[in-house]
């Protein structure tokens, strides 16, 4: 319920309101979400599985049957968290690229060749 709340209203706050945590829930309200990135950290770590209520209990929608009906599921996390690192990882390569491309000086004439003359 948590997370249909974030998505729909997390903006302003209706999901910290609804696991009672109110000040916070006021603190969204008034900044419509942190202006837009406390929402969308809210939404990953409900997604995730660490948000938690104002008690401090964690908010999911956990059913053991389903961990023993999937034993595979945390290699496939470890071999999907393994792929998002390469990708970041190459991301940052190519980011670094063309930072060191716009840092080069761009003038009108190219440079010029020392000419010997004999």
């Amino acid at each position: 319920m948590s997370l249909a709340l974030a998505a729909l209203l997390g903006p302003f706050g209706a999901h910290r309101f609804y696991v009672g945590k109110h000040g916070t829930g006021a603190l969204m309200l008034v900044t419509i979400g942190g202006l837009g990135i406390w929402y969308l950290y809210d939404i990953v770590t409900i997604l995730g599985g660490s948000f938690r209520d104002a008690s401090g209990r964690l908010v999911s929608r956990w059913e053991p049957e389903d961990a023993v009906a999937n034993p595979s599921a945390p290699e496939a996390l470890v071999e999907e968290v393994d792929a998002l690192r390469s990708e970041v990882a190459e991301l940052a390569e190519r980011l670094d690229f063309a930072e060191r491309l716009l840092a080069q000086p761009r003038g009108a004439d190219p440079p010029s060749i020392p000419v010997r003359r004999s």
